[in-house]
């Protein structure tokens, strides 16, 4: 991949789709991944605790903010088929794939948009909002979206995020608490945290 970064809008480097099988909560799921997609291997760390972590509402909406290849959105949608989940990702190939990735796994309730963080998101009524931000593209990029995401959450919303510890997991806290009313450890492990702040 050279310089290029999975939070590229639009990835040069070569296609090569592949697929990989998750179990999560509990059930098997098959996605596509690509070159040019964050962790196309197989569902990271991170992810996969955010995903067995998230406190899913039964309905009403949520946003999988830098979605990728689709694994958070797409077991959320087929948890609360009432949930109405919007993924958005600046990554050109990440939305593709993750768009074939709901038809792959039969989850219809999704809405998915190519854009850089809120660009694409008028919405502000969201009741969760969940993020496994670009870290390396550095605070600059990452703690603005955090602050962000709350005007976009619906009153009594969360904004669930994770973060590896050692990458900074101390500083993020302290910057969710002076932006949300209440910020708690909602799961932690591997080397992660997975923090759930409240408007």
């Amino acid at each position: 991949m050279g310089n290029e970064h999975y939070f590229t809008s639009q990835p040069t480097s070569k296609s090569a789709a592949h697929k990989i099988t998750a179990k999560l909560r509990g059930k098997e799921y098959q996605f596509i991944t690509e070159a040019g997609v964050f962790s196309r291997s197989r569902v990271d760390q991170g992810t996969r605790l955010l995903i067995e972590a998230l406190p899913l509402p039964p309905e009403g909406r949520m946003l999988d903010l830098g979605c990728g290849y689709g694994p958070v959105g797409i077991v959320a949608a087929k948890e609360e088929p009432n949930l109405e989940v919007v993924m958005v990702d600046i990554n050109q190939r990440a939305v593709e794939v993750a768009a074939i990735n709901a038809r792959l796994n039969g989850a219809a309730n999704i809405d998915i948009r190519q854009g850089d963080g809120f660009s694409v998101v008028p919405e502000k009524d969201f009741a969760l909002i969940a993020s496994n931000p670009p870290i390396r593209a550095g605070k600059q990029v990452v703690y603005p979206l955090m602050a962000a995401a709350k005007e976009h959450l619906a009153p009594g919303g969360l904004l669930c995020v994770v973060i590896r510890t050692k990458q900074g997991a101390r500083s993020l806290e302290k910057h969710l608490a002076s932006i949300y009313s209440r910020v708690e450890t909602i799961a932690k492990g591997g080397g992660y945290r997975v923090f759930a702040a409240t408007v």
